[in-house]
């Protein structure tokens, strides 16, 4: 077991009754509140050290309040460094009021807008899109990166044209762990790594698998190849709570992490669980 604080940088929260999220209606495990007693009691004994919390995806009209939200639970969760929420970044120009709002909140370390879900493939290289991202850089925050393996052509075609953003890839571009899929993501994936602005979050792998089923040997050869292209440099470990839970209790997603990188360098281990996210998201040091 690992022997220092973890930090978690993909933990959700949620509650129905505060907020909306259509989406929930389709999963009927993940259907419910998921709040701060309900993590702690997940993570077993596994130690948290810090936590990221991550939009969920609420009725985009209420992105402002999620944020808002989960900055009044810090005083109750002072683990909670670092929010990443939604923001329209499809407005071009126009998301520079969204996001001076945003920003008001010095807990506030980057935006995830979903690319997955939109119909249309070539949603991200939209020009108004595009020009949201960029505007990031103003506000010295990252884009994260939510997608398929299906988007991964036209996702590297976009970073290309946002050189002075960090990126992180969230649930390494969800390839098709279930069939036993690489490529094209395989191949993606290294061209994608090859620009020094991304970095990889190793999470939602179990998801991605056979949910019922999946074994650490099937998620391994994933697990290798994100590592060969990123490094333990610009790799870091995300929980991807209560998601996760659709295949495996979060202490399984550790343990099964920790066996497939056995052989790794304390130093490789403490930067994949715990320095590159203080390094990444700006959190205080541990």
């Amino acid at each position: 077991m690992i022997q220092f604080p973890i930090v978690d940088t993909h933990v959700h929260l949620w509650d129905p009754d505060n907020l909306s999220y259509p989406w929930l209606a389709d999963v009927p495990l993940l259907n419910k509140s998921y709040l701060l007693d309900d993590y702690r009691v997940a993570c077993g004994s596994i130690e948290i050290g810090k936590m990221v919390f991550v939009q969920c995806e609420c009725d985009f009209g209420q992105f402002a309040e999620e944020a808002e939200w989960v900055a009044g639970l810090v005083s109750e969760e002072p683990r909670i460094e670092g929010i990443v929420p939604w923001a329209p970044l499809e407005k071009g120009d126009a998301a520079r009021q969204d996001l001076e709002l945003l920003t008001t909140n010095p807990l506030i370390k980057g935006i995830r807008r979903i690319i997955q879900f939109e119909d249309d493939m070539a949603f991200c290289l939209r020009p108004d899109f595009v020009r949201g991202i960029q505007l990031l850089e103003d506000f010295d925050l990252h884009f994260e990166i939510c997608i398929t393996h299906l988007h991964m052509a036209n996702t590297i075609k976009m970073v290309r044209e946002c050189p002075n953003i960090r990126f992180i890839l969230d649930h390494i571009g969800k390839p098709d762990i279930k069939n036993h899929v690489f490529e094209p993501w395989k191949t993606e994936l290294k061209t994608l790594a090859e620009m020094a602005n991304v970095w990889c979050k190793m999470s939602g792998l179990v998801v991605e698998a056979d949910m019922d089923n999946w074994t650490r040997d099937d998620l391994k050869p994933y697990i290798d190849h994100v590592l060969e292209c990123f490094d333990f440099d610009r790799t870091m470990f995300g929980g991807d709570w209560p998601v996760v839970l659709q295949a495996a209790e979060l202490p399984r997603w550790v343990e099964t992490l920790e066996w497939a990188v056995q052989g790794c360098s304390q130093d490789e281990l403490e930067r994949l669980f715990r320095r590159n996210a203080i390094e990444f998201y700006r959190l205080r040091e541990l």
